[in-house]
């Protein structure tokens, strides 16, 4: 038979948790009416960086495919070419970029391995969290949904190199002024290597 302590003391302590913080005052994020900001090195929505007269800093070398330990990542390299005639189909500086990059955020863990392993921080991760969406096929992010926007100054690839005269230049960070469109807008975003900054978002913190 259940003793005195059984039938009454033992069901009300363990409500004790319920009753001590029955009369506390309540503490709710108001969200999505209220959002508070992400700490600087968030692991958000991931970005495709570019150069600052425009160029794509993908190199198609698909490093962060191999790192990515979700296989969310699927990279396709192509040739950028440069013809006789003058007319460029450059999309990067060097022999390759990325002609199709996609990542599937219903596999992604947003573990940050693959910016790690991306060679020319074409790669970064923003402070964009918000990714759910209705229904799947939304969710794998195809390349012209992760490139960062065109920014004053910059010019929409194939273009030809404008600022070097290969990509050691480019890699190394000495800029020349080959185009006058590109100069001025290169002054201000050399330094950080990084370019594409949307509102709220930070691509090079790592």
């Amino acid at each position: 038979m259940p003793t005195l302590k059984e039938q009454f003391w033992d069901p009300v302590a363990g409500f004790g948790v319920t009753f001590r913080t029955m009369f506390k005052k309540v503490v709710t994020e108001q969200y999505p009416f209220e959002k508070l900001p992400t700490a600087p090195r968030f692991h958000g929505r991931h970005q495709l960086n570019r150069w600052p007269d425009g160029l794509e800093k993908c190199i198609g070398c698909e490093l962060c495919a191999w790192a990515c330990p979700a296989d969310a990542i699927y990279v396709e390299g192509a040739s950028n070419v440069d013809d006789a005639a003058g007319v460029s189909g450059r999309f990067s500086p060097g022999e390759r970029y990325g002609s199709v990059y996609q990542i599937n955020y219903l596999r992604c863990i947003l573990c940050g391995l693959c910016i790690e392993a991306c060679p020319t921080r074409a790669l970064t991760m923003t402070n964009e969290y918000e990714l759910a969406d209705n229904n799947r096929a939304d969710l794998i992010y195809e390349k012209s949904d992760l490139l960062a926007p065109l920014l004053p100054g910059m010019q929409e690839p194939p273009h030809a190199m404008l600022l070097g005269d290969d990509e050691t230049d480019y890699y190394r960070g000495s800029f020349s002024t080959k185009s006058s469109a590109a100069s001025g807008h290169s002054a201000t975003t050399a330094s950080s290597g990084q370019s594409g900054r949307s509102e709220g978002e930070v691509t090079d913190t790592w």
